[in-house]
């Protein structure tokens, strides 16, 4: 099957996202398990995601639960240390696929105000040839419409797209749509998915 363009997540195929490990760095391990047990993390994560404000979210959410006030700001606060692990590798596939003249898309859950500080951070989030962010598009995985919405930008045909995602839920939609997946567990699996569909060369992908 040819592929007509190779789609990137970003959290944990391109930069890390580990945040209980940042947690548990800045304020130990018994404060840290006190917060994500008694504080929904990822429901916030989720409200952004799906185009709630960043920085008003994140303060209405600190505001509300002032026992965990502090650490709930280290979201804004801190977000460059949160996503700040660049997976070096991942980026050169990119690279790679954009240089072997490959499309290259980014689908990501991801909020629009933190994905813009993240692209500041990090250049090489601005060179995909489309970027379909959640935030921006009010809609995110793992839920059909997004990957709809990506289809009718794109004009390609579903078959001919091909997903890399660190989660199994986002990559289960994508496959039902027809999309050809891969789900990442490191930069290596990514990286022989890629030489395996033919968009790379053992040498390209190293």
């Amino acid at each position: 099957m040819k592929i007509d363009a190779v789609i990137f997540d970003i959290g944990n195929v391109l930069i890390e996202w580990q945040p209980e490990q940042h947690y548990r760095a800045w304020l130990g391990a018994e404060r840290q398990q006190a917060f994500f047990e008694s504080f929904d993390f990822h429901g916030l994560i989720n409200e952004i995601d799906a185009g709630a404000p960043f920085h008003a979210t994140v303060e209405a959410a600190a505001a509300a639960r002032p026992e965990f006030g502090a650490e709930i700001l280290m979201l804004r606060r801190r977000w460059l240390e949160l996503t700040g692990g660049v997976i070096a590798r991942s980026v050169r596939l990119l690279r790679g696929l954009k240089a072997a003249g490959v499309p290259v898309f980014a689908l990501s859950n991801f909020g629009s105000e933190n994905f813009q500080m993240s692209v500041r951070a990090h250049p090489f989030l601005s060179e995909f040839d489309r970027a379909y962010i959640s935030g921006d598009m009010g809609m995110r995985k793992p839920f059909e419409p997004i990957y709809a919405a990506v289809e009718a930008d794109c004009g390609l045909a579903p078959e001919r797209l091909l997903f890399g995602d660190d989660r199994a839920d986002n990559i289960a939609t994508a496959r039902a749509r027809g999309w050809q997946t891969h789900r990442v567990d490191s930069a290596q699996s990514w990286a022989q998915a890629l030489v395996s569909y033919g968009l790379l060369s053992e040498e390209a992908a190293r």
